[in-house]
């Protein structure tokens, strides 16, 4: 990125109006408090590509926490950050200080509302604002990079692909480690069969592990909400409860009305290579086989669980066989000698990919860009010798480069929406199991799980009133 835009431009607002003020910062949803959001619905694209001499302008949305990591991959980028939105202003606190030429806004519906000043938007929201955001985003012919996963429901994430399908703009999901050397070395090493044919998978993770709280129940309590949070936008188009430090910041991730629990959060990532590697699309049957606290207590009506083990078949694919894959989460682990004298890996997570002449054993995704044996291929005697084929797939400096690029016209992302959907929607699928407490049989041409009723209630969110998509 150019030296000289770093720090945005501060003449954001179209109109000749200066640039949301840190005054205005706390009061910018009140504006429209009161009226029903239909995102995008009358929205004109602007234009697709930026001039080749011009960086991308980028507004953030989730300027604190995840946010606030994203603004430094971006910083090698060819874009200029030109307007940051956070409700929390406690959690934005610095990356508002870091650009402060940048318009500030606490209700990314106004940040939207002046949509011809920028190109492109950052999504580092809490799971259930981000299809409602990337959406509108998209509709407004904006290129969209969004956190994991995808979206918060199975219907959600359908709905982003369709909506960047429609549109054709850049997109990128937020799983990092698919940019990485190991990643793209590891895919490469599967497709060319030298661990042979796949057809049983492995993955892990220990969250929620001290991360955030999972397996209780909603806290009765009903504190003030703390100067500088905008509760009535943090909530978006989630069900209304009273506002509680057991969600802001960070910690919605266990509860079912805001995060994805245990398989939303890492599975994504640990899951990425392997689905791309053997090219999965979604499940045919998903079951839960181990769970504590038990399905249907009080504790998982509210919240994901302490610990799982779930099982989900995948098809066959062309001349590839299905697979078996078994989630862990909390702690649980796959059988020791699967890792073939290799220690188990607990902290954060990894997979075996299980083949007919060998396994392939991948870390979870922040080891990828600097470990050189972020995968390993086992047993480890038989490829001592083992040379990984050429490379296939393009090579890239970093995931937010891939994106920045993509949306200047060049080469398209590899975790695209159509992609990212795909890869969300099969582990979201590992949630619903879990809440119904039924073996899905899963139809994902209709989007239905068979002899599972109750499972629609847990594919598509029923909206708060006064937001839909």
């Amino acid at each position: 990125m150019r030296e000289d835009s770093k720090d945005g431009a501060g003449a954001l607002p179209a109109d000749g109006s200066p640039a949301v003020s840190r005054r205005t910062f706390v009061a910018g949803a009140a504006l429209t408090a009161a009226a029903t959001v239909t995102v995008g619905a009358e929205a004109a694209p602007s234009r697709r590509h930026r001039a080749a001499a011009d960086p991308v302008r980028i507004a953030v949305v989730g300027a604190g926490g995840r946010g606030a990591d994203n603004l430094r991959d971006l910083r090698d980028t060819d874009s200029v950050i030109v307007a940051l939105c956070d409700c929390d202003a406690r959690r934005a606190a610095d990356s508002f200080r870091a650009y402060p030429k940048a318009a500030q806004f606490s209700d990314w519906r106004r940040m939207f509302d002046h949509a011809g000043d920028f190109d492109a938007v950052l999504v580092a929201t809490p799971d259930h604002n981000h299809a409602i955001v990337s959406i509108a985003a998209m509709k407004l012919g904006k290129h969209v990079y969004c956190e994991k996963p995808l979206a918060h429901s199975v219907w959600e994430a359908r709905q982003m692909a369709k909506v960047a399908a429609e549109t054709r703009v850049a997109t990128q999901m937020g799983t990092q480690g698919h940019a990485f050397e190991g990643t793209r070395q590891a895919v490469e090493v599967v497709r060319s069969g030298a661990i042979g044919e796949v057809a049983e998978l492995h993955v892990w993770t220990d969250r929620p592990a001290g991360w955030w709280a999972q397996g209780i129940v909603r806290p009765p309590d009903t504190p003030p909400v703390p100067e500088g949070l905008d509760w009535d936008v943090w909530l978006g188009p989630a069900p209304r409860r009273p506002y509680n430090p057991a969600y802001v910041p960070f910690t919605w991730r266990g509860f079912w009305d805001f995060g994805t629990g245990a398989i939303g959060d890492m599975g994504i990532h640990n899951l990425d290579t392997a689905f791309w590697a053997l090219g999965l699309g979604a499940p045919t049957t998903v079951q839960v086989k181990e769970c504590s606290p038990a399905i249907g207590s009080a504790e998982m009506k509210e919240t994901a669980p302490l610990a799982s083990v779930i099982e989900l078949q995948f098809p066959a694919r062309q001349s590839m066989p299905a697979v078996k894959m078994t989630w862990y989460d909390g702690g649980k682990l796959p059988p020791e000698e699967l890792f073939q004298g290799e220690p188990r890996i607990s902290k954060d997570g990894g997979s075996l990919i299980v083949g007919s002449r060998g396994t392939l054993f991948t870390r979870t995704w922040h080891g990828g860009e600097t470990k050189s044996d972020w995968f390993v291929l086992l047993p480890r005697k038989q490829f001592l010798d083992y040379v990984p084929p050429p490379p296939s797939l393009p090579r890239t400096k970093s995931h937010h480069d891939e994106w920045v690029d993509a949306c200047r016209g060049g080469a398209a992302t590899q975790s695209p929406f159509e992609y990212a959907a795909v890869l969300t929607e099969s582990l979201l699928l590992g949630n619903v199991a879990l809440r119904t407490g039924a073996k899905l049989d899963w139809d994902a041409t209709r989007m239905h799980a068979s002899g599972c009723p109750e499972a629609d209630r847990y594919l598509r969110p029923q909206l708060r009133k006064g937001w839909r998509l």
